[in-house]
């Protein structure tokens, strides 16, 4: 397949001046430097119904989450688990998710956010996508970036997000012929 494939970069934070944006901004210029990607940006923020509403607006995520062919989530790890404004946004739909490739870059303390993204492997299981071994992880996060947003260890971060993405990439192109030759939601029926 020589088509683009859609990457959507899921944003796995809504807390106010959150550090999720320093971490979204460097993969989608690392993103950006890639031919044969397109990107396009899943932010529960941006996702909100009309004012005064809490809840994710629901068709907008369908949308957004059918036309990607593959995902790369950007998580904190928040008292050693995953916001709960990420597990709201990935449980507000469930077929756009099957039979497409989840990758993950986390954040936070010690651990990095390997806990959230252990975590958050069980429930992609049961949304019938294919989480993507390699990671990429931030421990002490704060310490990890420079005042313009770019890592202090930008070559090892670099070469391990390279890693992830061509084998989500190789994913994502297996799972898209796939599912154009056979409907994943016929499978079980």
């Amino acid at each position: 397949m020589n088509e683009k494939m859609t990457i959507a970069v899921v944003y796995g934070s809504t807390r106010q001046g959150r550090f999720c944006d320093t971490v979204v901004n460097w993969v989608l210029t690392e993103l950006w430097a890639e031919s044969g990607i397109r990107v396009t940006l899943i932010d529960p923020q941006q996702l909100k119904g009309p004012a005064g509403e809490a809840a994710v607006n629901v068709a907008a995520l369908e949308e957004k989450i059918a036309e990607a062919d593959a995902f790369i989530v950007v998580t904190p790890e928040y008292n050693h688990g995953y916001p709960a404004a990420l597990k709201e946004l990935i449980d507000s739909c469930y077929e756009p998710w099957h039979a497409k490739p989840v990758a993950f870059i986390s954040y936070g303390g010690l651990s990095g956010g390997l806990r959230a993204v252990e975590q958050l492997r069980q429930v992609f299981a049961e949304l019938h996508t294919v989480t993507i071994r390699d990671t990429v992880s931030f421990s002490n996060v704060w310490s990890q970036f420079d005042a313009a947003g770019n890592p202090f260890k930008a070559a090892e971060a670099k070469a391990g997000l390279l890693v992830m993405l061509r084998r989500l990439m190789w994913w994502a192109s297996a799972l898209k012929a796939a599912r154009a030759e056979n409907a994943y939601s016929g499978v079980a029926a």
